[in-house]
């Protein structure tokens, strides 16, 4: 939309859409709906309460149908009575009774949010929205980032390339091997965000079921929460106060920030090669590089990518370090801040799929990357004085330093030099065929 002030909901609205359904304000009501909903078929299911007999089959068809076809029209209803109420969660509730009230008995309907917080019923959603929004649409996409990384690495792991190191030239590596890092370094956190808990709680107003037991002494409570919230999937926590305390939401914002910071790298790096002249890039008909300088094809995606990335994580660092902290047994100001968690996963999403756009506009120009390594004969000096040390030679870093440091080498200095050395034949055949291409260590096996 041109008018949003948000670029999540104007410029970016088409790759942030996936994430409306677990982080809108439409969803956040969904969730709740259907939290509430299945509390009260819960409670309906306990012989022990009594005065709310168990449903027929009919009357659970009824309610299942409130949250599998809950539309916009049903959140738009329910922020019509939140505007009476001023108070979200007591909207959803009245929104229900009177959705049930031609299908349940009018002490039946009591038992819709009964001796809840409304924390028992949001804290229940955030986590199913999170853990969906995550596993749905987040995962997939940096799953997809990774699996693409992981496809160049194999690609490329044969195109010996310099290394830079402190940006000067260094012991060479592989293209392939660069690019398989960070499929590696991608792929620990995909695996931590695929163990993780998402934790829920119910368990009343400061998390004693003090109304619980006012209403039922005798119930069993603290089996009944735990059986509910496994229902939905999600880990119990008894160990809170009007809260969950978030710390697994801390956990998987840092998760998530990691990763990120991650692919930051990958952004920069693959910037900074595209500036050698490592990669071109693919041309798209129609496309501009600079308003002013036609011959430009500049790195926009990766340039994109890491913008969205750093806000994302300035998004998740504050959240990981706000939301575990409350005054006492709480104060409000985690409501607020929750409504936003969305917008962090929203900016590493476009991120991801800008990441994913530039890595497949990469064409490789192995004639660049060769050049460069032929004009590098220094590097191998360090193959040079560690074969000498093996054989004992005095002050081989110092004699490679006098050669090398600050010298333009080519392939008859090195090698003259080598012919010079007191070696058994053996090396000195194997340093003398050895070429900047060719010293790679075992980078092209350690991609496999």
């Amino acid at each position: 939309m041109i008018t949003a002030v948000s670029p999540l909901d104007g410029r970016y609205a088409s790759k942030t859409q996936p994430l409306q359904d677990y982080f809108s304000e439409f969803a956040l009501i969904k969730y709740r709906v259907y939290v509430e909903l299945e509390f009260l078929k819960a409670l309906a299911a306990e012989p022990e309460i009594e005065e709310l007999p168990s449903f027929t089959n009919e009357q659970i068809a009824k309610i299942n149908i409130i949250a599998e076809n809950f539309s916009t029209e049903d959140g738009l209803k329910v922020k019509e009575i939140e505007a009476t109420t001023n108070h979200d969660v007591k909207a959803v509730e009245y929104f229900l009774k009177e959705k049930l009230e031609e299908t349940l008995s009018t002490k039946a309907l009591e038992f819709i949010h009964f001796a809840c917080t409304s924390e028992d019923i949001n804290n229940l959603s955030y986590s199913l929205m999170t853990r969906d929004g995550v596993q749905n649409v987040v995962l997939p996409k940096l799953q997809e980032v990774e699996s693409k990384l992981r496809s160049q690495a194999q690609t490329w792991k044969n195109i010996s390339m310099l290394s830079r190191t402190h940006g000067q030239t260094a012991s060479p590596t592989t293209l392939g091997k660069e690019f398989w890092i960070f499929a590696e370094r991608a792929n620990r956190q995909i695996q931590i965000l695929e163990s993780q808990d998402y934790l829920g709680k119910l368990n009343g107003a400061t998390g004693n079921f003090n109304a619980h037991v006012s209403a039922y002494p005798n119930f069993d409570w603290k089996s009944f929460s735990k059986r509910f919230v496994e229902s939905l999937g999600l880990s119990v926590n008894f160990a809170t106060a009007q809260i969950e305390p978030h710390d697994y939401h801390a956990e998987i914002f840092d998760t998530c920030a990691r990763a990120n910071t991650i692919l930051v790298d990958l952004s920069r790096d693959v910037w900074g090669y595209v500036s050698l002249g490592y990669f071109k890039q693919k041309l798209k008909e129609g496309e501009i590089g600079s308003s002013t300088m036609p011959h430009k094809v500049n790195p926009i995606d990766f340039e994109n990518a890491e913008g969205n990335l750093g806000l994302a994580n300035a998004m998740f660092q504050y959240l990981a370090a706000k939301l575990p902290i409350s005054r006492w047994q709480r104060d409000l100001t985690d409501s607020t801040v929750m409504r936003n968690i969305g917008v962090s996963f929203a900016y590493s999403l476009i991120a991801f799929e800008s990441l994913l756009k530039g890595l497949n506009k990469l064409e490789v120009q192995e004639e660049k990357i060769a050049a460069d390594l032929n004009s590098s004969w220094e590097v191998l000096a360090e193959a040079i004085q560690t074969v000498m040390r093996k054989h004992g030679i005095e002050k081989p870093y110092e004699k490679l330093k006098a050669l090398t440091r600050g010298k333009d080498m080519n392939a008859e200095i090195i090698k003259d030099f080598i012919n010079s050395l007191d070696l058994p034949q053996e090396d000195k055949d194997y340093l003398i065929n050895l070429t900047p291409s060719s010293y790679i260590g075992i980078a092209s096996s350690l991609v496999n």
